[in-house]
């Protein structure tokens, strides 16, 4: 289904109005309360840019953490509104304490040019998509504008209830380009199309396996999730970590679409995450009973990145080792310095948010991708071929101009 973008807005839509715009400001703060990773709030610069260059007044609605429908300090967005005014230094950034209250109200009125509002999640209504708080957040605001792909999968009142309400309701520039990457992957790919599927649990990433095994050409399987196949091919798998309820579904898979499973010929062992030093690669049919797979090994990181290297199209979600304690780094890398490398041949690089996002940021290769999500839990979704409750709300579009499905 085709929906609206700010492009389409007229500037008369936009001038002297307000823009009410749902961004996903969820980001980590270290100890001493300051933003550590502004990459989400950079994201979102462009949107917010352009609004105001189009004569909107912006006011900002997002979450932090995961407060249980009431004010707590630890998850104030204040900040955050701190480094958004260090990152927007010719705009008067205002926060407002509070969300749906008089204050606010006139602040959207009388404030800066750009305001951001308090923590969505400190409203009791918010996660339930309350109806009444839905209303009160439309009147904030005279165009809605979500450009929180990382928030889309769920259907809150200040993601989906609001849209309802409040109209036109527009995706903004972020969410464009999310929908229009991760859309055309899945949807449209060049081939050869692979996907990359890493991480811990496999049951996490079933309905995306079910869903990308008739389209890929090739599926690369890494991470943990690698074991509960190698327990259904009959191998040792050790101290690995692996879902013995989802070993039948592996042999299944395996069973039905082997050709177009890749999984690591080897894998790098330990008998404890901690004891760094003993680390070792092992064929895969050879892991010790008293050791445990935390990452692939060296022949499956050059078995996957020669995969990756004859492919037009790469999505990519979920490591392939515990990444974040090296040696059992490795296997990440390798697969994040091939798909580099396939970007500058020309190929359509996708990584999918999450765990994925942060291995790529850590080695400095963000830019050296065709796109970065910011939505883990949103990206998987769309994978998995689900409708983003986030998405469906927005207006839809009847043709012309640069649509995103």
């Amino acid at each position: 289904m085709l929906k609206k973008t700010i492009r389409d807005l007229r500037d008369s839509d936009l001038r002297g109005k307000r823009a009410l715009v749902r961004v996903d400001f969820n980001v980590p703060l270290d100890a001493k309360g300051q933003v550590s990773d502004d990459t989400r709030i950079r994201a979102a610069l462009p949107t917010i840019r352009s609004l105001l260059e189009r004569g909107a007044r912006v006011i900002l609605l997002s979450h932090l953490g995961r407060p249980k429908g009431k004010p707590e300090s630890k998850y104030s967005l204040e900040p955050v509104a701190r480094r958004l005014a260090e990152l927007l230094p010719d705009e008067n950034v205002t926060f407002v304490e509070s969300t749906d209250t008089d204050e606010a109200m006139k602040a959207t009125r009388e404030g800066g040019r750009v305001v951001l509002l308090e923590n969505t999640r400190f409203l009791g209504g918010e996660e339930t998509n309350d109806e009444r708080l839905s209303r009160a957040l439309a009147e904030l605001g005279d165009v809605y504008v979500n450009d929180a792909f990382g928030s889309a999968h769920r259907a809150h009142a200040s993601t989906e209830g609001v849209a309802r309400y409040l109209k036109p309701a527009v995706a903004g520039l972020l969410m464009e380009a999310e929908l229009q990457y991760l859309d055309a992957a899945v949807a449209n790919p060049k081939r050869p199309f692979v996907a990359v599927l890493g991480g811990a649990k496999i049951s996490g990433k079933i309905d995306v396996i079910q869903n990308l095994l008739p389209k890929v050409d090739q599926l690369i399987v890494g991470g943990a999730m690698a074991c509960t196949f190698f327990k259904g091919m009959g191998l040792e798998t050790g101290k690995s970590l692996v879902e013995q309820d989802r070993v039948d579904m592996a042999k299944q898979l395996l069973d039905k679409s082997s050709k177009k499973l890749e999984l690591p010929r080897d894998a790098t062992v330990a008998p404890a995450l901690e004891d760094t030093a003993r680390a070792h690669a092992v064929t895969r049919d050879h892991i010790p009973p008293n050791e445990g797979m935390f990452d692939i090994g060296p022949d499956a990181a050059r078995q996957f990145a020669d995969v990756i290297s004859n492919a037009k199209t790469i999505v990519w979600n979920g490591p392939m080792g515990v990444f974040e304690k090296p040696p059992f780094d490795a296997g990440t890398r390798a697969v994040a310095e091939a798909m580099a490398r396939a970007t500058k041949r020309g190929a359509t690089t996708v990584v999918g948010g999450g765990d994925s996002a942060a291995a790529v940021a850590d080695l400095g290769l963000e830019n050296a991708m065709s796109h970065v999500s910011t939505g883990g839990g949103a990206s998987l979704e769309l994978l998995e071929g689900k409708t983003l409750p986030g998405v469906a709300a927005l207006d839809d579009r009847t043709g012309g101009g640069s649509p995103i499905e």
